[in-house]
């Protein structure tokens, strides 16, 4: 009897912290969806009936009456916000109030993860983005496009002999293999400087240790929910992302590379001997000179949060995670974007004409000469590749934690009360919806680079263009990224044309077995060599 009246009492106080827990916007005049008991509104995403980019886009369009809207990740309440201007004032204006991503991976268990740029909170993150942000200005930049060159090269004789191979004139590949493979020897060459051929020695270690690192699968992206609804329980089972042997691979990588560079006093341009001269105190900001070309018209501008001038010592392991988080970006969410472009040139032969015909002229204009400033006076390739990143961006959604209690103000013009922001929730900004809001983006389905053409950019709404992210915790590699896809396309298209093929998925669906953004069934086009 004694076990039953336990049972019992333990069973109502569930369901009374669940009923309270899952009404707290309702019981604020906040629309909010039907979550289910402990699942919240994941139910489709786990159950893989949706993917997470589609059910950001369907929160996002369900109350376009709404500023912001409540959902549950699980037990984690988050406010979905809508309106532009109120972002403006969550990720500038107020930003203090906002400083800090949500708590993935505890620091202590983690140091490989919780110490980097992304994960690091509140007074040391603004140290660190200080630290960071000159080795990615545009002179840092213009002396890696070389390395990127180089493996464009490799890419595209491989891809030749495969051609010639095949004896049937084409080949037909998985874009994101091929993407895959080009991030993963532009990481290694201008982060490691390491030379890795990953389309001839398919199964070096250095991409399978990578592939491991920076794929999430569904598992691993559960996880991360996990660590933001149960961070406690998280920290107590000491669950880690990365295996042991990720972890000491990259971390003796980075170690032994520097001890050889230091020893041999060898000085190469790459993201290594930036951490070095970090380590030193010898990196310092450079104001951006009147010649500078900026990268496109994506790249996000660092803020004065970025621009003071820092005196810190780091320890080693955090440079380890520098090193770690600038790879995974550049590995996934750039290979992603890529592959999603190469998709998009093979199914638009008319923007992969307008391209094709741009590269031609700019070999002509410069001799043949392929650097930082011709490849940015590139004005059509920027126009593509900007909305690549407005239709398939690869951050589907930020996020942000509230550090100190925010009054947001109504929810709508009818509502009666203010909604207060505690300290601890997380704040949700739906890219993917935005970008496809037909208000700000008309017929937001249709891959049309004229959006962002000298005649129609000034058209486009601040805050609502938002591919690397908001206010001074936007993307702090904007300019290293849009360079590498740049220059991959341009090596790519001057040598191949892109054309569909029988595998190809059209219209697009996207995989719902994986949280990244890829295409059911593979990114697959058909490559053959110009004559």
């Amino acid at each position: 009897m004694f076990l039953v009246i336990w049972t019992v009492a333990l069973v109502a106080a569930a369901v009374l912290y669940l009923k309270r827990t899952y009404t707290l916007f309702s019981r604020h005049g906040v629309k909010q969806f039907s979550p289910l008991p402990v699942i919240g509104d994941m139910a489709k995403v786990t159950l893989k009936m949706e993917h997470f980019a589609d059910q950001i886009a369907r929160m996002y369009n369900a109350y376009p009456e709404e500023r912001f809207v409540g959902r549950y990740e699980f037990t984690n309440p988050m406010l979905l916000v809508r309106d532009t201007e109120l972002l403006k004032k969550i990720t500038v204006k107020d930003f203090e109030h906002f400083l800090d991503h949500r708590v993935l991976i505890d620091e202590k268990v983690d140091p490989m993860f919780g110490r980097n740029l992304f994960s690091l909170k509140g007074q040391e993150w603004k140290d660190m983005r200080s630290t960071l942000s000159p080795a990615f200005t545009s002179s840092k930049i213009k002396l890696m496009i070389p390395f990127m060159v180089e493996v464009g090269e490799q890419m595209i004789q491989a891809l030749k002999k495969k051609v010639t191979d095949s004896k049937v004139g084409y080949i037909d590949v998985d874009c994101k293999d091929l993407t895959t493979r080009y991030a993963n020897d532009v990481v290694a060459s201008c982060a490691f400087g390491l030379k890795v051929d990953s389309m001839t020695h398919e199964k070096n270690d250095f991409y399978a240790m990578g592939k491991r690192a920076s794929t999430f699968n569904f598992r691993q992206m559960l996880k991360f929910f996990a660590f933001a609804s149960f961070p406690k329980i998280m920290k107590v089972l000491k669950v880690s992302l990365f295996t042991d042997d990720i972890k000491y691979f990259f971390r003796n990588l980075v170690k032994t590379t520097m001890d050889d560079r230091e020893a041999n006093n060898i000085i190469r341009p790459d993201m290594i001997n930036i951490l070095m001269e970090v380590k030193k105190g010898k990196l310092s900001h450079e104001e951006k000179s009147t010649k500078d070309v900026d990268a496109g018209f994506a790249t996000v501008e660092e803020s004065v949060v970025g621009k003071k001038e820092v005196n810190r010592e780091w320890a080693d392991d955090d440079l380890v995670a520098q090193a770690v988080l600038f790879f995974i970006a550049g590995f996934e969410t750039v290979s992603s974007a890529m592959s999603f472009l190469l998709h998009e040139i093979a199914v638009n032969p008319d923007v992969q004409e307008r391209l094709y015909q741009e590269i031609m002229d700019n070999e002509a204009k410069n001799g043949g000469k392929f650097d930082y400033n011709s490849i940015q006076q590139m004005v059509y390739l920027d126009m593509v590749v900007s909305e690549l990143l407005r239709l398939w961006s690869p951050g589907i959604a930020l996020d942000r934690i509230c550090i100190k209690d925010y009054n947001i103000g109504k929810p709508n013009d009818k509502a009666e009360k203010d909604f207060i922001v505690r300290k601890g929730m997380g704040i949700g900004i739906p890219v993917w919806g935005i970008h496809r809001d037909p208000n700000y983006f008309p017929n937001p389905d249709k891959f049309d680079p004229e959006r962002f053409s000298d005649e129609n950019k000034h058209n486009i709404k601040p805050f609502t263009y938002i591919p690397f992210g908001l206010g001074p915790r936007n993307c702090i590699g904007s300019r290293f990224a849009l360079c590498e896809v740049k220059v991959m396309a341009y090596q790519l298209l001057q040598h191949m044309e892109l054309s569909p093929c029988e595998k190809t998925c059209i219209p697009v669906k996207l995989d719902r077995s994986t949280f990244n953004i890829r295409i059911e069934g593979g990114h697959w086009v058909r490559l053959r060599v110009r004559q």
